[in-house]
């Protein structure tokens, strides 16, 4: 029999086995080829507006994809060769070499891998018009996405996964190399002793977590987070991470310790879950501890991300409320901008604003808590023009000015302010009291179609008795101000507008969907690859700990088979494997849930406190984060049991 019949029946004789690696490498490929796939799709490319941006974020985006894919797939053939240890003894015992074991594995790989790769972009090709249709819809974009497989995709996708075989390869074959003989024989000799437990070390556990969650409330603007940040940054971070480990080390097993002396401890089915996890804690401390913290970082950044997607979005409506606003043109060049308009979004409403422009302030500090933000020169601008904008746009309060006061228009960066006794002296002797500071851009941040931004015009609204009075003897600067229909897709008519309106030296041009393009497609990149990379890290943190139960599992089938001669029914060994578990997936993602929350609350929620949806969309996180820790839960404890039930169905 050659090696390749041999691995070919191996696969066959171990299906249940095989299937578990087997599905680990598909979702490899299928995650990877998904993300591949959005970087070379037509339809996705086409809709995106900074396309250079677009496939600069998949890239590096994709080789985050692939590491956490390495990581996952070398963790499961880890797990697939430990499991085959007493297979491979018996290869070496029956006088095979290790490298014809090695080469046995080989083939047993690439049978799995073209398998597994084939169906990973067909699968992958199919899921990439769902998650293309997820990123257009975070993106606002309203474009059709086909069913596509990109060559470049498949090529990449191909090449990726035979470096991943050469690699796999060589960890098969060291792994083969470690199996002592010995093995064989005294395998079940290796078992975990009671591990003893201090409860002073569990009380410090939950010590160090209640001071780290205490600090973590006071980095609003303490002084202790402004003058010390990065030490205590360190101290808290550290002092979480070590009382989460001490947890799980010390008060779990001192917990489970303290059940097992209770007298109803052998009442039940409570002796025989309890004594098992007494007897695992050492081994899954680690495993425990990562996957809590890892928990809490996945929760938060998604959390975070999603919320900072929320408010983008809305702050770029508020501080870009004019679609387009440009200083006015000769009247040939403005037929040619509004032309360009209709013939792809309808102009809805249009105003013109003149202002008078004045001398240069070199410090703005009384009026600006970020002046150099702001123009040196600022704007005079009457009331009713101010009053003829809230009514294009239909947001804003109107205001009425009286003799020399003056309102300070500002963006979202400054405070609004009312003041008392502070005044301006503008075009040499002419004294304003400013009496309020607000957040209107009358004209907004100037900006280009290449992302680029200026500084803001300063503007003050002045009355327009005042107004007339000073025009005659100033120069006045107008500008146009347009709301189009549907602007969020009018990046083509920027470019043009923007090349006509910029001819002309000193000219101010602002567009709406400059800005909006390069947040909104930002963000959506974003906050698209961190949820992906997201769904990646949990099924990793879930696949790690289902494989240490399976791998338990298959230690305690003799366990499970005593228990079975001594009475136990099945229905009560389903209960003992669910609490079991219970207690392997509930605590890492309860302590994971209550430092994403305290992460979030303190940072986000209190800081971000104008968002209707904030906390729904983070419960909305955690909600999708628990129901999949329940399925892996449930179908941990289904496979747990199939195994333990094994030899009784043979």
């Amino acid at each position: 029999m050659s090696l390749i019949d041999l691995s070919w029946r191996n696969m066959k004789r171990n299906f249940r086995l095989y299937t578990i690696y087997f599905i680990s490498m598909l979702v490899g490929v299928v995650i990877y080829f998904t993300f591949s796939g959005l970087m070379y799709n037509k339809d996705v490319v086409a809709a995106i507006q900074n396309k250079e941006n677009y496939q600069t974020v998949i890239l590096i985006a994709s080789i985050i994809v692939f590491l956490f894919i390495v990581f996952f797939i070398l963790y499961a053939n880890s797990f697939f060769m430990k499991q085959r240890k007493k297979e491979f003894g018996m290869y070496l015992l029956y006088g095979m070499k290790e490298r014809q074991v090695a080469t046995m594995v080989f083939f047993e790989t690439l049978f799995l891998s073209a398998f597994a790769v084939a169906g990973g972009i067909l699968i992958g090709g199919l899921l990439s018009k769902f998650f293309g249709m997820v990123l257009m819809n975070l993106m606002h974009y309203n474009d059709d996405i086909s069913f596509a497989f990109p060559l470049k995709a498949i090529l990449s996708t191909i090449l990726i996964f035979v470096l991943l075989i050469v690699i796999i390869t060589i960890q098969s074959y060291f792994n083969v190399r470690r199996v002592q003989l010995v093995e064989l024989f005294h395998a079940k000799e290796k078992m975990d002793k009671p591990f003893k437990f201090s409860f002073i070390l569990a009380i410090l556990s939950i010590l160090l977590i209640a001071g780290s969650y205490y600090t973590i409330t006071l980095s609003g603007h303490t002084e202790l987070w402004s003058e010390h940040f990065n030490l205590v940054l360190i101290a808290t971070t550290a002092a979480l991470i070590i009382g989460t480990y001490l947890f799980f080390r010390q008060f779990s097993g001192w917990l489970l310790q303290k059940m097992s002396e209770r007298k109803n401890y052998l009442f039940g089915n409570k002796m025989l879950w309890i004594s098992s996890l007494r007897f695992s804690i050492r081994g899954n401390t680690i495993n425990f501890t990562f996957n809590s913290l890892i928990s809490a970082v996945v929760i938060f950044g998604v959390g975070f991300i999603a919320v900072d997607y929320a408010v983008k979005a809305d702050v770029v409506k508020k501080e870009f409320p004019n679609h387009f606003v440009f200083s006015t043109p000769n009247e040939n060049a403005l037929t040619e901008v509004e032309e360009i308009m209709n013939d792809a979004h309808p102009i809805l409403a249009h105003e013109t604003i003149t202002g008078i422009q004045t001398e240069k302030f070199t410090d703005r500090t009384p009026f600006y808590s970020y002046p150099e933000y702001y123009t040196e020169e600022f704007y005079l601008f009457p009331e009713s023009q101010l009053n003829a904008i809230v009514d294009l746009r239909g947001v804003g309060d109107k205001v009425n000015m009286q003799e020399n006061e003056s309102i300070l228009l500002t963006r979202g960066i400054d405070d609004p302010t009312k003041y008392s006794d502070l005044t301006i002296t503008v075009l040499e002797n002419q004294e304003f009291e400013v009496t309020e500071k607000i957040r209107y851009p009358l004209l907004s941040i100037p900006t280009n179609p290449g992302g680029d931004t200026g500084p803001q015009p300063s503007v003050l609204v002045i009355s327009d008795e005042v107004f007339d009075s000073l025009k005659e003897n100033n120069v006045l600067s107008s500008y146009e101000v347009y709301q189009i229909e549907d602007p969020n897709t009018s990046n083509e008519e920027s470019r043009k507008i923007h090349k006509i309106i910029t001819g002309t030296e000193g000219a101010y041009y602002s567009a709406y969907v400059d800005e909006y393009s390069t947040n909104t497609e930002s963000s959506s990149l974003v906050l698209f690859s961190v949820a992906f990379f997201a769904v990646i890290a949990l099924f990793a943190l879930g696949s790690v700990i289902y494989f240490k139960q399976l791998r338990e599992a298959t230690e305690e089938k003799e366990h499970y088979a005593i228990l079975r001669k001594m009475g136990v029914e099945d229905k009560e060994l389903k209960k003992i494997i669910r609490k079991q578990l219970l207690f392997v997936f509930l605590p890492p993602l309860l302590l994971g849930l209550a430092h994403s929350w305290f992460l979030l609350y303190y940072t986000v929620i209190q800081v971000i406190q104008d968002l209707p949806s904030l906390t729904t969309i983070i419960f909305s996180v955690m909600g999708l984060y628990v129901l999949t820790y329940f399925i892996f839960y449930i179908s941990s404890a289904s496979i747990y049991y199939k195994i333990i039930n094994e030899k009784n169905t043979r």
